[in-house]
């Protein structure tokens, strides 16, 4: 049986690159977090959110450990796997990724040793600047690395010569046309993501009745943040849509699961989509209501996948539903929000019932969701690796062979399970433990310099410290 390279290094890429995009998923918003308690210890002295963002930092440090090792993973690669794209993209790509590395990760890095371990050895005040720098770095780390993937969607600023691209304008190759729109969206799905985290173990606290105080303070943080952001996010998804409507269209039909195309088109809400027969079986829709959405208008056109040559539409069979999970779980992200609403008002947010429970099942959702938005952008785009200049068939390595790939994908598969099992089963012990219990008297002004006192009178050797008669 013959293996097909190109099949494999994709499965492979898709593979590591799911792992990857759990961590920075949460690690960024986690950081952010960590940085607003920091903030609140700093300015009321309450023990309580220091022993919080002690707590939380235990979670981002190792979670920012396999996030680094899983990225380092995924930049080999670019040179084993994908080396014609690599070449052909290089003056591009390579610069931003290097950008990403000089002022992110560099940044994270040198101040992330003061977050760990500073504490107690430094004032106050440079700790809680070495975790907003820390915050800051995860940011820009995300900034440099989706205007590297949105420039493969909307390809600004350089022009294809000799079979390699050439940067012509620097600001339209960071600022092309998707990054605004995927920054947004996907910043805001890192933040979701960490706060349903921070709302399910706090409401795991309170069913258990442990750790209340810390509980509800993360409960009542975490669920206002969503009640933002939810809202938020399906707007900036609607925007991020209409983005790509005009940038991407062939992605917009595989996604509607829309093959015919033109004026009121309808919002298929079930089907199972058929390549060979270009059509969909079990088809359930709405009439219209895909134009209304996409153009704002009942009777506006929307595109249909048989508008594009065959071989240069994405394959609708996934991405159909990976899209229609991502909207899900956004519709749900919206119940949460409002249920939370309810029972604020009510005066019931704290005690444990069946909304707590919920909130604990909800946990994963945003890796999910994550997940489903990001196989439904990078399916979407095929069959181009650079839209509409660089097939992916194209960027392959000449030389690899199919067998090559498949041992290092099951060696990859049997690490990466062992490593992200013990981490992630280590992960749930400190979440188990939860945070340390501390008092306020411990660290008021007074009680610092008492502990900074010698405990008993100094003395030169020889002396007495016998009081004088």
């Amino acid at each position: 049986m013959d293996l097909d390279p190109l099949i494999l290094s994709r499965i492979q890429f898709a593979f590591v690159i799911s792992f990857h995009i759990l961590f920075p998923a949460f690690t960024v918003g986690l950081a952010c977090w960590i940085a607003v308690l920091e903030a609140r210890w700093l300015m009321s002295g309450r023990a309580l959110y220091r022993s919080l963002a002690e707590f939380w930092t235990k979670i981002f440090a190792i979670s920012f450990g396999m996030g680094v090792v899983s990225g380092i993973v995924m930049t080999y690669q670019f040179g084993t796997n994908w080396a014609r794209w690599s070449d052909v993209v290089g003056n591009v790509l390579g610069p931003l990724i290097q950008y990403e590395v000089v002022t992110a990760f560099f940044l994270e890095a040198a101040f992330l040793g003061i977050l760990l371990f500073g504490r107690d050895r430094v004032p106050r005040g440079i700790h809680f600047m070495a975790a907003v720098l820390v915050a800051t770095g995860t940011v820009l780390s995300s900034f440099w690395i989706l205007s590297a993937n949105s420039w493969m969607h909307t390809p600004a600023g350089a022009e294809l010569r000799d079979g390699r691209f050439y940067v012509t304008d620097w600001w339209q190759v960071v600022f092309n046309p998707s990054f605004p729109y995927r920054l947004t969206h996907m910043l805001t799905a890192m933040f979701l993501t960490t706060s349903f985290v921070v709302a399910g173990i706090s409401a795991f606290y309170l069913i258990r009745n442990r750790f209340l105080d810390h509980a509800r303070v993360g409960l009542s943080m975490a669920l206002g943040l969503i009640t933002i952001l939810a809202p938020l996010q399906i707007f900036l998804g609607d925007l991020h849509g209409l983005n790509t409507l005009e940038h991407q269209p062939a992605k917009i039909a595989a996604m509607e699961g829309n093959w015919e195309g033109g004026t009121r088109a309808p919002l298929v809400l079930f089907a199972i989509p058929d390549v060979e027969q270009e059509k969909n079986h079990l088809e359930v829709g709405i009439p219209a209501l895909s134009s209304l959405i996409l153009t704002h208008d009942f009777n506006g056109a929307v595109p249909g996948l048989k508008q594009f040559p065959a071989d240069q539409r994405p394959d609708p069979r996934i991405i159909f539903w990976t899209f229609r999970i991502m909207v899900g779980i956004g519709l749900l992200m919206l119940a949460v929000a409002l249920v939370h609403l309810v029972l604020r008002v009510m005066g019931r947010l704290y005690t444990p019932n069946w909304f707590h429970r919920v909130l604990v099942a909800c946990m994963p959702i945003g890796f999910v969701a994550i997940l489903a938005g990001w196989f439904t952008t990078e399916i979407g785009r095929q069959p181009w690796v650079v839209y509409g200049h660089l097939r992916t068939s194209d960027a392959v390595t000449p030389a690899l062979t199919g067998g090559a790939v498949l041992v290092s994908l099951v060696t990859f598969m049997v690490v990466y399970t062992l490593i992200y099992g013990f981490g992630t089963y280590y992960l749930i012990r400190i979440l188990k433990m939860g945070p340390a219990v501390l008092r306020d008297e411990d660290y008021a002004p007074q009680a610092v310099q008492e502990a900074q006192r010698p405990k008993r009178p100094l003395s030169l050797p020889g002396e007495s410290i016998e009081p004088a008669e």
